[in-house]
């Protein structure tokens, strides 16, 4: 009897087993498949080329703003996206203390101008005095000799106080320019004309001298680049002057057309990342710089990721992350 028990147990679970998977494959094949992409991934325009990550810059590079003293933001002058000319201030600091330090300067030096102005009339009065008694220095019953040399001494006393008076008053003059300079940095201004990338800063806030981000960044929008970085493993392949071409992130049909510019001699590690799942994260990349031709109605951001390809004359190997594309103009991930 417990051997029957047993028996029908285990087929009982068996059977338990058995709907289970088949309620589990018919939820599964009900599921809805993936969606197609939106947009078809970008493909090389040349028949041997590299593929780069690009990210578009202004071309004569962004300005990180930073400010010389640390202090509370009164006002922030610009908005993000309003241009900027040369000289324009940006943010100010609080400059009340700055000022009544200028103030007090400024009474400084009227008081050494006036003490160096009663100075001077002193003197005057000495020099004549002694040379009213130099014309009669030949009667001895009119003044002795101690008191010409008295009045002689006082001349010369009055000179030493005047010189003295005349140093405080450049003295202080100076600390009245500084104090006016220590005054004007306080109105951090922009460097070079461009547009308002980004405003990191609000009044109110205090501003740090090294921030763990810039404050604002102006760039120069007018004219853009685009900085690709290839993988060390496809440096050696890179060649001055060979066409390029890029396309936005999810804008397969508009090809941008790239000029060479320059390439960056100084290897350094890869920040710019695309989430890939084959991505190497601690490579190291060569920075090749494009000049970026704007096509009208186009509206390109700085900051915006592109996807590179630059023609090159023979294969590189293929590293991870960013490979070579080959000769039938499709990379790796694309093939999938």
């Amino acid at each position: 009897m417990a051997y029957r028990i047993v028996i029908f147990g285990i087929i009982l679970l068996a059977g338990l087993g058995v709907w289970k998977g088949v309620m589990l494959a018919k939820q599964q094949s009900e599921k809805p498949g993936a969606p197609p992409p939106l947009e078809e991934p970008a493909r090389s325009p040349f028949t041997r080329s590299l593929a780069a990550t690009g990210i578009i810059e202004a071309a004569r590079e962004n300005v990180n703003v930073a400010t010389s003293k640390a202090g509370l933001v009164t006002k922030v002058f610009p908005a993000v996206g309003s241009a900027v000319k040369a000289g324009d201030p940006l943010f100010q600091l609080d400059d009340r203390e700055a000022k009544a330090h200028v103030a007090a300067m400024k009474a400084q030096v009227e008081v050494d101008t006036a003490t160096l102005a009663a100075q001077r009339v002193l003197r005057e009065e000495a020099v004549d005095q002694f040379r009213r008694v130099s014309r009669q220095s030949g009667n001895s019953r009119i003044l002795s000799e101690d008191e010409m040399n008295r009045r002689k001494f006082a001349v010369e006393s009055m000179e030493s106080v005047l010189n003295q008076r005349q140093a405080a008053l450049e003295a202080s003059q100076a600390q009245l320019i500084r104090a006016e300079t220590e005054l004007e940095v306080l109105t951090v201004r922009a460097s070079r004309d461009g547009v308002m990338l980004q405003i990191n800063l609000r009044g109110g806030e205090y501003a740090n001298v090294n921030p763990p981000s810039p404050l604002m960044i102006l760039g120069d929008v007018d004219t853009l680049q685009i900085r690709a970085d290839v993988d060390e493993q496809n440096a050696p392949l890179v060649e001055p002057g060979r066409a390029a071409a890029a396309y936005l992130k999810g804008d397969s049909r508009n090809r941008l057309p790239l000029k060479f510019v320059r390439i960056d001699p100084f290897v350094v590690p890869k920040k710019s990342l695309t989430g890939d799942s084959t991505e190497r994260v601690d490579t190291r990349v060569l920075q090749v710089i494009f000049s970026l031709d704007q096509r009208e109605g186009k509206r390109l951001y700085v900051g915006q990721q592109v996807d590179v390809y630059i023609e090159t004359a023979g294969l590189a190997s293929a590293p991870a992350g960013r490979a070579a594309v080959p000769p039938d103009g499709k990379s790796a991930d694309q093939k999938d």
